[in-house]
């Protein structure tokens, strides 16, 4: 081999090398535009084709794909169409999963035939349960009187297992007398076909070959299937429903209405969804009663989806809605607003308005929910039998969906509406209209949505989010501090009206039934009556899941049960009611609005800020006293001397925390906001006639934005540096603070290349251009543009020492391939005087 490669060996692996890439190029520019160009582009036509309503428009469809007109448009909204198909298919599939794996109602499944050999015992053994639990339910309430069991644990449950065993023996009877009838006629091949067995594609497909990432071809097929399923799902699940609506609506005269709601195609949609159910489950019932099973399985099929997918638009787009318009309306007084205000915004903008009613909504059953599973915490289980357990890992909220019926689900929905609604009036809008009573002036709260002050919004929303509310989301104390004040009053509720083993359970108690297990579980097994305490909930999961209730631990009775209940809901509700009132006044909020208000007007002067600013301002104030008192009412039983021992320890390591945030907090975003302000805003919104101007705190504001940024791609990112001494910081956390290394390995380079960054173009343009005697022009020239000059500079310095790497490696690459004849493995053999008394030959390594 040359010590130096020839010219033309090079040349030729650089032309090769070169050609690969061009090919890759074209390859990959292919894929970009088959999926990112073609798929949407036919999506966005043809839907737009379809829902025009001519004919002519289906004539001229394939010269309407090719035209150019609004291509990026049409290729955004084609994107957005493609992905609700890809959802809904995506969806349809697990849905499939759902009723194979979890099987499928009783009503749809009661036809089918199936082997005789187990099914009998099975058949019978069924039976032998829903006897029991039918003779479960009706024998309860022969004894209503009874003190001693807990009747009325769980009515709901009862009432909806009383008609599920009813309809399943009405449909078991059914069952049998069809499948005689069917044998009898020889039907044996339509009771087994199933319309959920589809024929799975037997070829394994990975990502890189499906989207053509693995330079094949056949990612064009792929392509075609997409175009085609697109179309499919558009005509079935788009066009035909909005056309079932429209008709519908135009026929009963509500057209006028739908019109001014602003949402007439997704409510014309909706309505057809709902006349295609009805449709469909009349047509179930039809080819039920004319013995045509593939036509009723199918029919069947189609309806659990229709139904599933309107329940799922109820319960997670309808319901939060619902809750967010119902605060807005009760909240009104609190900000000085009228509903002909609400209507007002909605007729201007009624996407905006809805979206944020229903984004209010999610927040508010979001936090509802979490309070309901840290109530669970403190609780005995059982105690809230009517809410569902989120935290239950057999709760499967689709199989729900699938197997119970319309009128539990519309009844549940009611329920959820009555509750959610109740709390509101009471915890919203009674407190406000008892403020408005007792201090006339405290509110309304200023909520404007502009500002007349010289600090910029921006930088203060920016402050809320980053600072504020992370300081407060991320602590445990005040999670702690609720569990806390649950926890004293259920003892309190408990103790007054004698319902402590009721709410808290007894221990004792606990364990003598942990005793007698043995003993009423052979009971519950013979269907005899339920022990103290257990009740008809705990009766049906003993005999449904064969052993003893889940989630569930008796409690003791006392007299005049339901009054003590009542009692208990009356008290809860006057304690909702002082908490919000104390929330929306003294001392929380009170303290928190004016403290707010009187730290911001050091910031703000007399200007009028938002009450969402000061409110977080007083809240994070408020946070850090309660804190601090806390601290020090646990450090009191240890003495004075230790206590300030800590109070030193804690002084020191407070004084560090604030140089460091001064640093990293405050000079590191100050620089970096003022080095993107000169580099990319200034060139792009000044002219060279006009002079920018800087605002420190928009600048600081977003320089803790790019901070975080930057600070979690390099997180991400190589091992480096920079990547080490952050993850040191983290590591070793405020208490083990180390200020001379945060200093010396972070604060000190960072701020020194900063100001290097900011002070040399400065000083060219200002210091050197001048001595060079050019004119004013060129000079403000120079001054406004030699930062993102300089930045040019250094990303092409940065794309230049990455191609001299590349060529290096290509280099290396076109000499393996030409001289390198192969390589081998040898052992290491360390060098000493011994080697001359080895008797293995030296082998080379590379030849």
């Amino acid at each position: 081999m040359p010590s130096r490669l020839p010219i033309q060996d090079i040349f030729a692996g650089l032309v090769t090398s070169i050609g690969t890439a061009i090919r890759y190029w074209f390859h990959y520019t292919l894929v970009a535009f088959a999926w990112l160009g073609v798929v949407p582009l036919t999506a966005c036509r043809i839907y737009k084709c379809l829902f025009t309503g001519s004919v002519s428009s289906l004539l001229t469809l394939p010269l309407d794909i090719l035209s150019t007109e609004n291509l990026l448009a049409d290729c955004l909204q084609g994107c957005f169409v493609v992905t609700c198909t890809l959802c809904a298919f995506i969806s349809l599939v697990w849905l499939r999963e759902q009723i194979v794996h979890g099987g499928a109602p009783q009503w749809l499944e009661q036809n089918q035939q199936q082997p005789l050999n187990g099914v009998g015992q099975q058949n019978e053994a069924q039976a032998v349960v829903n006897g029991g639990v039918e003779n479960a339910v009706l024998d309860q309430p022969a004894n209503p009187a009874a003190e001693n069991v807990v009747v009325g644990e769980n009515p709901e449950i009862q009432e909806e297992q009383v008609d599920e065993e009813e309809e399943d023996n009405e449909d078991e009877e059914d069952a049998v007398v069809e499948d005689a009838a069917d044998a009898n006629n020889g039907a044996q091949d339509d009771m087994n076909w199933n319309a959920l067995e589809w024929d799975r594609a037997a070829e394994e497909l990975t990502w890189e070959r499906m989207l053509g990432l693995d330079g094949s071809l056949v990612f064009l097929e792929h392509v075609f299937w997409v175009v085609s399923l697109n179309t499919l799902f558009i005509l079935v699940f788009a066009f035909c429903p909005y056309h079932i609506g429209h008709f519908s609506i135009v026929g009963l005269g509500f057209e006028e209405y739908v019109q001014a709601s602003h949402f007439e195609g997704l409510i014309t949609t909706i309505v057809g969804y709902v006349l295609l159910a009805v449709t469909l489950i009349v047509c179930h019932g039809l080819a039920a009663l004319v013995k045509f099973q593939r036509s009723r399985r199918l029919l069947g099929v189609c309806y659990i989806v229709v139904k599933v997918s309107l329940l799922v638009v109820v319960e997670i787009g309808v319901f939060p809605l619902i809750c967010g318009w119902w605060l807005d309306i009760c909240s009104l007084e609190m900000f000085d607003a009228t509903l002909k205000d609400r209507e007002l915004s909605f007729q201007s903008a009624p996407g905006t308005t809805m979206f944020l009613h229903w984004l209010v909504g999610m927040v508010y059953v979001f936090y509802f929910a979490s309070f309901i599973l840290l109530l669970r915490e403190v609780l005995r289980p059982g105690v809230l039998w009517f809410l569902r357990n989120l935290n239950d890992p057999d709760f499967n909220p689709v199989q729900e969906m699938i197997h119970l019926p319309i009128y539990r689900h519309l009844r549940r929905f009611i329920l959820s509406v009555i509750v959610f609604g109740s709390i509101v009036l009471l915890m919203l809008w009674l407190p406000i209209r008892i403020i408005k009573y007792l201090l006339p002036n405290f509110l309304p709260y200023n909520v404007m949505l502009y500002s007349d002050a010289p600090v910029s919004e921006l930088s203060l929303e920016l402050l809320l989010l980053q600072v504020v509310l992370p300081a407060l989301l991320e602590q445990g104390h005040t999670r702690q501090w609720l569990k806390g004040l649950v926890r004293a009053w259920t003892v309190t509720a408990g103790y007054l009206l004698d319902l402590h083993s009721y709410l808290l359970g007894d221990q004792e108690e606990n364990e003598n039934n942990a005793n007698q297990q043995p003993n009423n579980q052979h009971a519950r097994n013979n269907n005899a009556i339920p022990v103290v305490g257990e009740g008809l909930h705990a009766a049906h999961q003993a005999i449904l899941q064969q052993g003893g209730p889940v989630g569930f631990q008796p409690y003791r009775r006392p007299l005049k049960f339901p009054l003590r209940i009542f009692l208990l809901i009356v008290f809860m509700c006057i304690t909702l009611l002082i908490a919000s009132l104390i929330c929306l006044t003294l001392p929380v909020f009170v303290f928190s609005v004016f403290a707010g208000r009187w730290l911001m007007s050091f910031w703000t002067g007399t200007a009028k800020i938002h009450e969402l600013y000061t409110a977080a301002c007083g809240l994070y104030v408020c946070w850090l006293t309660i804190r601090a008192v806390t601290v020090l009412v646990a450090w009191m039983p240890q003495g004075r001397r230790v206590i300030f021992q800590k109070v030193k320890e804690w002084s020191l390591m407070i004084m560090k925390t604030l140089i460091v945030a001064i640093l990293l907090a405050g000079v590191v975003p100050l620089l970096l906001g003022l080095l993107f302000e000169l580099v990319i805003v200034a060139p792009l919104r000044v002219p060279l006639d006009q002079t920018p101007l800087f605002y420190p705190w928009q600048d600081w504001a977003l320089g803790v934005l790019h901070a975080k940024i930057i600070a979690a791609i390099t997180l991400m990112g190589p091992q480096w540096w920079l990547k080490t001494v952050i993850e040191q910081v983290y590591a070793n956390g405020i208490r083990n603070i180390d200020l001379h290394f945060i200093i010396h390995k972070l604060a000190a380079p960072v701020i020194s290349v900063l100001l290097l960054s900011l002070c040399v173009p400065y000083i060219i343009a200002s210091g050197v251009v001048p001595l060079l005697g050019v004119t004013a022009e060129m000079q403000n020239l120079v001054q406004r543009r030699i930062y993102p000059f300089l930045l040019m500079v250094v990303v092409l310095m940065g794309i230049l020492s990455f191609q001299v790497r590349q060529f290096k490696r290509l280099y290396e690459h076109i000499k393996n391939d030409k001289y390198l004849v192969g390589q081998r493995l040898v052992n290491y053999e360390r060098k000493s005087g011994k080697q001359g008394t080895s008797t293995t030959p030296p082998q080379s390594s590379q030849e």
